[in-house]
């Protein structure tokens, strides 16, 4: 198992405070690691901190993007796609209107679905949740799977 997957196991549960704020004293630990304040949306955010935190216990950075940008992360990471999804992935959601949605592969599942864990989402399903969380997706509606090497 990767070590940003237990970085983001260890985080099920962090809430935004109040509810729908985008905002809360982790989710702020989360957005100030890629430069932002509270208020913005913070699913790449939490990706981020993630894996920064993986990163730096070999005292290395991370070598993904300092954004909270989605589509950002999607562009400058083209080059670690790959097709088919394993554990420890981050899974990238791109939208029309030019939003997106990410979080991290935790395992595979039958049939073609993932279970995920995710920043900015709740049960219900909301790409703009309030929480961190599993979930399930299905592979179908995922765009792109990044994939990085463990730190030595």
């Amino acid at each position: 198992m990767s070590s940003w997957i237990r970085i983001a196991q260890s985080q099920l549960g962090v809430q935004e405070f109040p509810k729908g704020s985008n905002s809360g004293k982790q989710v702020e630990i989360y957005l100030k690691s890629v430069g932002l304040g509270k208020g913005y949306a913070w699913c790449m955010a939490f990706v981020y901190w993630c894996v920064q935190q993986s990163f730096a216990t070999k005292g290395l950075t991370s070598p993904l993007k300092r954004t909270g940008g989605v589509r950002d992360q999607y562009i400058f990471s083209k080059k670690w796609i790959v097709k088919t999804p394993q554990p420890g992935d981050i899974f990238m959601m791109l939208y029309n209107n030019g939003s997106g949605h990410t979080g991290f592969v935790e395992k595979l599942l039958p049939g073609g679905y993932v279970q995920t864990l995710e920043g900015n989402t709740n049960d219900e399903g909301s790409r703009e949740g309030y929480m961190v969380c599993r979930r399930v997706r299905a592979i179908s509606t995922v765009n792109a799977f990044i994939r990085l090497e463990e730190p030595l």
